[in-house]
């Protein structure tokens, strides 16, 4: 990530705050000022109107030289939580500066509308991990981010902000996977991607039995400023309500809105990069779309050779998310990371002004991994016109973070993609193909494969289309094994070139649809090594 730099406004004194801050001997900085989210609005829409101001990045060595395993050792203190003290559902620990979190934000607590803002000290960290001295660092190195926790669960987090304007929740299984961010601007572009960041937190206090904690943020980049509110509820599966006030610079050729980013470094559909001995390394395997028109997508993620971004347009889109659907532990093998337990993350619109949730595409970029530390997948709601300095564009709509996402198809959904060398086993090939395997669950079909026990007669039909390349070998099956069908084609390449080919796979009986649509690209090998499968 290329970090941006943070304003330099930090030179307030430290003073006596609210009774709830001292309390848990917390510092104060300033004096008290009114708060709410439209005063939010008109800071941010102010700010559009400024130049844009780098932040400073400047930090004691000691802390800016951390690596990975020292930066994670340093820990906050719970005692020192905000609201420990207080009977409440919520309390809030803050991440240190340090490593590749260099810039400062400025948190704020909110009570009865008045924000005072909290001062950094060093003994609100327990810092002898990471070889760090008690006092011998200085009292104004601000905060890198902040993590929220719920009195159902203290030791672990529900919510954590921390880098740019990225950040994670959890579902039931308390592990954190993928992110989200405020916002992704031109990602996947020629001329880099810039990554806008949360320069301020206001936390309101909640109320004893608040079942909802409020978090504000004010985010700033040389291309827009923005205003956000977001209602965080935990449960089963942690909601959070995002309204988001943006306010352009310039003009923005992709305006990423909702933006999720995960990983995704190989699966049982590209084992490209299948060196590991684990059979999947994924935070994400799919992305889950239901169009304007009602019509459900599922498109498998890759870890592609190159750069690759893809469009899918729309119009008053119902919902879209990165899913981890594959669940099963056996698929990972790993008792470490977990991967079967990382959540999904679904985005649900909600209605707002104009361009909003209007004409545009949903838009994924799959970037190549050499490792699972890299996140290589981003996923955005991109608007089909481009933002305007001076406008105002207001975007309503809620993450979900838990196992399942809270819309799923009626229909059969997609379980698997295999991929491989296709034609006939026992048979030399003579010219080279591709097989794709795909595995339905769910929906009618295990009243179907009921009916296929006792009527033989009963087709079910795969229908593929492609985008180029010629489709054969097309059939769909029962999978006793799995209660559902599995459809296989295979695509014979017709051209020598290697631009990626779409394809398009759903199952019917009797011309009723009974699956989600199953949606791929393809990028077929060069001549070679097509040459190489068939000699």
């Amino acid at each position: 990530m290329q970090r941006r730099r943070f304003i330099q406004n930090m030179g307030l004194a430290a003073s006596a705050g609210p009774l709830s801050a001292l309390a848990q001997g917390l510092l104060t900085l300033g004096q008290p000022q009114a708060f709410d989210y439209a005063w939010l609005k008109g800071q941010a829409r102010d700010l559009s109107q400024t130049p844009y101001q780098s932040p400073s990045t400047s930090l004691p060595a000691a802390i800016a030289d951390l690596d990975y395993d020292h930066y994670q050792s340093i820990r906050f203190k719970p005692e020192r939580s905000l609201w420990a003290d207080q009977d409440r559902r919520f309390r809030v620990q803050l991440h240190h500066p340090g490593f590749l979190f260099k810039e400062r934000v400025r948190v704020f607590e909110v009570i009865a509308g008045q924000a005072q803002e909290l001062a950094y000290q060093p003994d609100m960290f327990d810092l002898s991990r990471a070889g760090i001295k008690q006092g011998s660092l200085p009292n104004d190195l601000g905060f890198a981010g902040l993590r929220i926790q719920h009195h159902l669960d203290w030791g672990h987090d529900i919510a954590s902000f921390l880098g740019a304007s990225y950040f994670r929740s959890v579902g039931a299984e308390r592990q954190y996977g993928l992110s989200a961010r405020g916002l992704a601007i031109d990602f996947g572009a020629d001329k880099g991607e810039e990554f806008p960041r949360f320069t301020t937190f206001w936390l309101e206090r909640p109320s004893p039995q608040a079942a909802v904690m409020t978090v504000y943020a004010l985010l700033d980049s040389p291309s827009v400023t923005g205003a956000y509110r977001i209602d965080i509820q935990p449960g089963g599966s942690v909601s959070m309500d995002v309204d988001a006030a943006l306010y352009p610079r310039k003009v923005i050729d992709r305006l990423g809105i909702a933006p999720l980013t995960s990983m995704f470094f190989y699966g049982e559909n590209d084992r490209r990069k299948a060196g590991d001995w684990r059979p999947e390394i994924h935070d994400s395997d799919g992305l889950s779309m239901l169009n304007g028109a009602g019509e459900w997508l599922w498109r498998p993620l890759s870890n592609p050779a190159g750069v690759r971004l893809y469009s899918y347009a729309d119009s008053k889109p119902q919902g879209f998310g990165l899913i981890q659907r594959d669940r099963k532990f056996a698929h990972y093998q790993d008792d470490g990371a977990f991967y079967e337990r990382r959540p999904s993350v679904w985005v649900t619109p909600k209605g707002a002004p104009a361009p909003g949730w209007g004409p545009g595409s949903v838009q994924l970029l799959e970037l190549p991994a050499p490792d699972e530390t890299f996140d290589n997948i981003v996923a955005a709601w991109v608007p089909e016109t481009p933002p305007q300095p001076g406008q105002e564009l207001l975007f309503s709509y809620r993450l979900t973070w838990g196992a399942r996402p809270p819309m799923e198809p009626h229909l059969a959904q997609v379980v698997a993609t295999h991929t491989g060398i296709g034609g006939v086993v026992a048979h030399k090939r003579t010219y080279f193909s591709w097989r794709f395997v795909v595995d339905f669950q769910g929906g009618a079909l295990p009243l179907v494969l009921q009916r296929a026990r006792v009527d033989s007669t009963l087709k079910m039909d795969a229908m593929v289309s492609a985008s180029r390349g010629s489709v054969e070998l097309v059939s769909a099956r029962p999978q006793f094994e799995i209660n559902g069908y599995r459809a296989t084609f295979d695509l014979r390449t017709t051209d020598a070139s290697t631009e990626p080919i779409d394809l398009r796979l759903f199952l019917c009986l009797q011309g009723e649809p009974l699956s989600e649509t199953w949606i791929y690209q393809w990028v077929p090998p060069s001549l070679s090594e097509q040459r190489s499968w068939v000699e």
